[in-house]
């Protein structure tokens, strides 16, 4: 294992352009549901410049498809799917939860995994958003994946996917349906030397797929298109 892996900053990881709010941790049902939300008050929408009127439609794009991995109170690993979370400082990561195996698990353990989606497991990981460990408790094994025990937290590390942040709970937000949001501490980060370039994550080699809410749709991620805090300098005034 590690051979296979190597061990780097945190700062590194942090360039992944993983930057959104919340997470739905839903199956395809709920999140179709939560796209046709309406809005709670009623309000007469005024037309601008004759642009369609969708309404109070969930549309925050990209999502990552975070893989989020734990151990139960007998220390039986879980990984699920979730879309609504992103990186929320400079070392914490955040995302949103409805009540789902690993809600429990991140309460009683207070440390986690967290995995990227690529475009090599797109089946496997969509099959960790769909199945609750609850119905199907070796749902990592029929996915044909493996775990190695983190020997930094009490959390699993899914071998297949390239990419892994170790983290520990920060906070926990009880909301009234026994959902919850999540603030974690990423402790360490582990990557496939076949993922990094000068040391530095290669979203090329990575591959990660996105959520695409208004298709209810995996999207894979494009090139470079600019340079932060470069490309607008254009219009900045000598």
């Amino acid at each position: 294992m590690k051979n296979r892996f190597l061990s780097i900053t945190v700062s590194a990881a942090l360039a992944l352009a993983f930057v959104a709010c919340g997470n739905n941790g839903s199956t395809n049902k709920e999140a179709e549901e939560n796209n046709n939300l309406s809005s709670p008050e009623k309000m007469e929408l005024q037309d601008i410049n004759n642009r369609t009127q969708l309404g109070a439609k969930l549309f925050v794009t990209p999502q990552p498809a975070l893989m989020i991995g734990t151990y139960d109170e007998n220390g039986n690993p879980d990984v699920m799917m979730a879309a609504w979370g992103g990186q929320c400082d400079m070392n914490q990561v955040c995302f949103r939860l409805s009540p789902h195996r690993t809600t429990t698990n991140l309460r009683a353990t207070k440390e986690f995994t967290l995995s990227f989606a690529t475009q090599r497991d797109v089946a496997q990981s969509d099959y960790f958003g769909i199945v609750s460990a609850n119905d199907v408790p070796d749902k990592i094994a029929r996915a044909g994946f493996t775990v190695t025990k983190s020997a930094n937290i009490n959390a699993p590390i899914i071998n297949e996917y390239p990419l892994t942040l170790e983290c520990k709970v920060v906070e926990i937000m009880e909301r009234g349906d026994d959902g919850c949001f999540v603030i974690g501490e990423i402790v360490n980060t582990i990557a496939d030397p076949a993922i990094l370039t000068d040391g530095n994550i290669d979203l090329d080699k990575l591959q990660p797929i996105v959520f695409d809410m208004a298709t209810l749709s995996y999207r894979s991620v494009g090139g470079i298109v600019g340079k932060a805090w470069g490309s607008g300098k254009v219009f900045v005034e000598e």
